[in-house]
């Protein structure tokens, strides 16, 4: 039984929006291996690769009304001050914004960085540049979520990368939603923006790793000031 656990606990579940995609990964393999043998450990190799993309494994949330948490997997591309999208409706003054960028190994399900009530959801088509460019936030096809906070409006905006072809988000407006919750989810490559009032330090640096759910990229309320860290 001890085992069967250790399996089970190792095993990290495949989202639902992903069982399509798997599904049709499996059978071109068994195609391509009546065709060619080789083809067919080819194809699994893909299979494999496209059930680990979209697992959708548990987080452990800090429960602190102070800390923003990361909404994505991957690593931090900027830490800025930027005026916020237009569709955002937050004014047009400049707002920190920390952005994460996702590569294709990272998990893609988008969490809430903080709790609070959803007041908009905003969506704009657009291109498909390589994500990590600035100008793909104006350009690339995105998703805007404004959540009120005790902190005031926050922004937060999936962005479409270079191979990513669909935007999903389950959230509607008025919603409530806790720190930690899902409520997307970008296909194959892409960013996630968080654009943050006065009053929040990053707690992150440029190419930090970030776990969504579970890692703080900012924090209020607090006279600690930016983050300094270094790399070994």
């Amino acid at each position: 039984m001890s085992l069967f656990n250790t399996v089970r606990n190792t095993i990290v579940p495949v989202h639902k929006e992903g069982y399509p995609f798997v599904a049709a990964f499996f059978v071109a393999s068994l195609i391509l291996g009546w065709i060619f043998e080789p083809l067919f450990w080819i194809g699994m190799i893909f299979t494999l690769w496209c059930a680990y993309f979209f697992r959708d494994p548990e987080r452990v949330t800090p429960q602190d009304d102070d800390l923003v948490i990361s909404p994505a997997d991957g690593r931090v591309s900027a830490i800025q001050m930027v005026t916020p999208p237009a569709e955002l409706d937050l004014g047009s003054e400049p707002m920190l914004r920390i952005s994460v960028f996702m590569n294709v190994f990272n998990c893609h399900v988008n969490r809430a960085p903080m709790r609070g009530r959803i007041v908009s959801i905003n969506y704009r088509s657009g291109s498909f540049v390589n994500a990590e460019l600035d100008k793909a936030s104006e350009d690339n096809e995105r998703n805007g979520l404004v959540i009120e906070t005790r902190h005031g409006q926050i922004g937060v905006v999936q962005i479409a990368g270079l191979v990513a072809r669909r935007i999903l988000c389950w959230a509607n407006p008025n919603e409530p939603v806790d720190a930690g919750e899902r409520f997307g989810l970008i296909r194959f490559g892409s960013r996630l923006d968080v654009f943050l009032p006065a009053g929040a330090a990053p707690r992150v640096s440029l190419g930090q790793t970030a776990i969504a759910g579970e890692t703080v990229i900012a924090e209020f309320a607090s006279a600690k000031g930016p983050v300094i860290s270094r790399r070994s």
